[in-house]
């Protein structure tokens, strides 16, 4: 038998007669620019019953855009910096965008060569939760490229735009509530290194710390169930056990919850546990996580709307404040006397 012909592609202008728009005008419906919801339904619509696909190509010759936005993340193994890079990849794709998402593991020279890479690779944006806001690099990159940095602002680097959590108030709703428990003795979990210790919720959380009278002890434990079950099961073994942690990642509290069951503690009879990300996992835990929610969702349309924006060549620079939000459940109980 004859092998069939491949189909051919269909055109731009073909679509456009389809729906009696200008070529013009589907171009900017197939991207979601400047046409109403009803006529980018409806060219979408006619452009799947034509079978037409963008020439990514040819459109990144003509437009100077590759289509694409990198996405740097803190650590992967964090499995709240999971969802977020889901819930960004999934909206961005729903702006004809695609996200190339890359994972610094945690280690700030890793984080400054991806982000060059992602720079060289031509993206048309960057979105980046840093492991250190501080660096140099993220100046110099802002000046050719729209950076949107989430989580904690870029030190001097003049960005497309900022969803910045309040980690003042964060910690602070954190502390407060440990202390109204009656805890006086905490263990801080954070991912920090030495490398970057001027995180603003790290520097936070010493000073409110000795505001309210606590006693803290500052453990640097990574996202990963298996080494922060170690760090914690270290941490809680000894005699001077503390008698709450507070995890600035509810990865990191699970970690703890390991720890807690391998030398045999009670979760919060023995040791009252609190995270910082409100990770869905949290509330099916027994028992539940009490956590500082940011809003998972609202982080993702706000860093999407900022980044494509500015893509898109329209400069107006913001700056969104995330506010925290303290959800109670059963992890953190009274302070009893050991």
């Amino acid at each position: 038998m004859p092998r069939s012909q491949p189909r051919k592609r269909a055109t731009i202008r073909e679509v456009a007669q389809a729906t009696g728009l200008s070529p013009a005008a589907v171009s900017y419906a197939l991207r979601g620019m400047q046409v109403s919801e009803e006529t980018i339904e409806r060219v979408r619509q006619a452009a799947a019953e034509l079978g037409y696909e963008a020439d990514p190509i040819a459109r990144a010759l003509a437009s100077g855009r590759t289509g694409m936005i990198g996405l740097l993340c803190g650590s992967l193994e964090d499995l709240w910096q999971q969802s977020l890079a889901f819930g960004i990849g999934r909206a961005l794709r729903d702006k004809d965008r695609y996200a190339l998402i890359l994972d610094a593991a945690g280690d700030p020279a890793r984080e400054r060569t991806l982000a060059r890479q992602l720079r060289d690779q031509r993206v048309d944006g960057l979105i980046v939760q840093p492991v250190d806001p501080a660096a140099p690099l993220w100046a110099q990159l802002a000046e050719t490229l729209p950076v949107v940095s989430i989580g904690d602002a870029l030190l001097d680097a003049r960005t497309a735009g900022e969803v910045v959590f309040d980690n003042r108030r964060g910690v602070t709703l954190a502390l407060e509530y440990l202390r109204g428990k009656g805890h006086r003795r905490v263990a801080v979990l954070t991912p920090t290194r030495s490398s970057t210790p001027d995180r603003p919720a790290d520097v936070h959380v010493t000073a409110e710390a000795e505001r309210l009278g606590l006693d803290i002890d500052v453990v640097t434990a990574p996202h990963g169930l298996a080494a922060t079950t170690k760090v914690a099961c270290e941490l809680l073994g000894g005699d001077a056990r503390p008698s709450a942690a507070f995890c600035f990642s509810d990865s990191i509290a699970y970690g703890v919850y390991a720890a807690a069951a391998e030398l045999g503690l009670r979760v919060p009879d023995e040791i009252s546990v609190m995270g910082y990300d409100d990770h869905p996992m949290s509330g099916l835990l027994t028992p539940g996580l009490t956590s500082v929610n940011w809003d998972i969702d609202g982080i993702v349309r706000a860093a999407v709307r900022l980044v494509v924006a500015a893509a898109d060549g329209q400069n107006r620079r913001r700056r969104i404040i995330q506010a925290p939000e303290l959800r109670e459940r059963g992890s953190v109980g009274p302070c009893r006397p050991s």
